[in-house]
């Protein structure tokens, strides 16, 4: 049975451990917070009817060991994912740590949204082992996994890393030039930048902008994406007449993509107050409930639709 470390066991960490878990991996965890295993117990089995209805089998608790210090999470490690909280310097000294104690076969991961991986290894004697694998949450259902190689990693190791993540059920995604945000998350960041203007502008509400993704495009994209959704806009000359009839569109003054409001006291509390009322009490526990039985349901239909 192969052993996967998880250093940083936040949401993002403790998705991956359930993941890893449900795969037949031994887990091994580590984290500086002492509510990290009851937070991780509590959420693998907040996650197992989920993974089971997704997957056919679910994680048990015995998979999953606690560690108290770095020598005894790394010990023997077949995989390492980092998963710490999004603050570089704490990211790079913590992959030196790691670096220093693990084999030389062993890939070292990190979770990070952002950073590319020759940032990391800024703090690392070679980065010929290093590789950003940024999932998204819940890592436990959620398919995708951006893989960013360090550009000192050889195909071969890339191609082992990809196989590993397939046997996850996962859909790892190569990133085969190093950018800040990597792909998915500079989309999101230039959706995220027009909704803060929408609310900040007072066009449109928290909820009224969910709406607008949940109601619309955000069905399409769940089973299309981007460029097929458009290409069936141009009906049937396809994406070339689509292209030249909205095209000119790209030249008018609709979005801010360059531009970010404040994010002041005043829009903070704009926002959160909107969240709230947009909750209407519901807490957050039970709107995971809600999105991963959605989520199971979609990914489940999708799967059916592409035999």
């Amino acid at each position: 049975m192969p052993t996967v470390s998880i250093v940083g066991a936040g949401v993002i960490g403790t998705g991956w451990a359930i993941r890893f878990a449900t795969a037949g991996w031994q887990v091994r965890v580590y984290d500086l917070s002492d509510a990290t295993q009851d937070r991780l117990l509590e959420s693998l089995k907040r996650a197992r009817p989920f993974c089971q209805a997704l997957f056919g089998k679910a994680p048990e608790e015995v998979a999953v060991e606690f560690c108290d210090g770095l020598d005894d999470v790394l010990d023997g490690s077949d995989w390492v994912q980092e998963s710490l909280p999004e603050a570089l310097e704490l990211k790079k000294d913590m992959l030196a740590e790691v670096e220093r104690r693990v084999g030389r076969d062993t890939p070292i991961c990190s979770s990070t949204s952002g950073f590319k991986p020759s940032v990391l290894a800024e703090s690392l004697s070679s980065g010929e082992r290093l590789f950003v694998c940024h999932p998204f949450n819940p890592v436990y259902l959620l398919p995708l996994v951006e893989v960013v190689p360090h550009p000192t990693v050889d195909q071969k190791r890339t191609e082992r890393v990809m196989e590993v993540l397939r046997s996850l059920s996962m859909r790892p995604l190569w990133v085969r030039k190093e950018i800040d945000g990597h792909i998915a998350d500079r989309l999101l960041e230039a959706v995220w930048r027009e909704a803060l203007w929408l609310v900040h502008d007072d066009i449109a509400t928290t909820e009224e902008i969910d709406d607008a993704i949940k109601y619309g495009f955000g069905l399409r994209w769940a089973q299309m994406g981007l460029f097929e959704t458009y290409r069936l806009g141009g009906g049937d000359a396809g994406m070339r007449h689509f292209l030249q009839q909205f095209g000119p569109a790209l030249q008018w003054p609709w979005t801010k993509l360059t531009d970010v409001p404040e994010l002041d006291e005043a829009l903070i509390d704009k926002i959160a107050d909107q969240s709230d009322a947009q909750a209407k009490g519901t807490s957050v526990r039970e709107m995971e409930k809600t999105r991963d039985r959605n989520l199971v349901a979609i990914l489940n239909a999708l799967k059916k639709a592409a035999q």
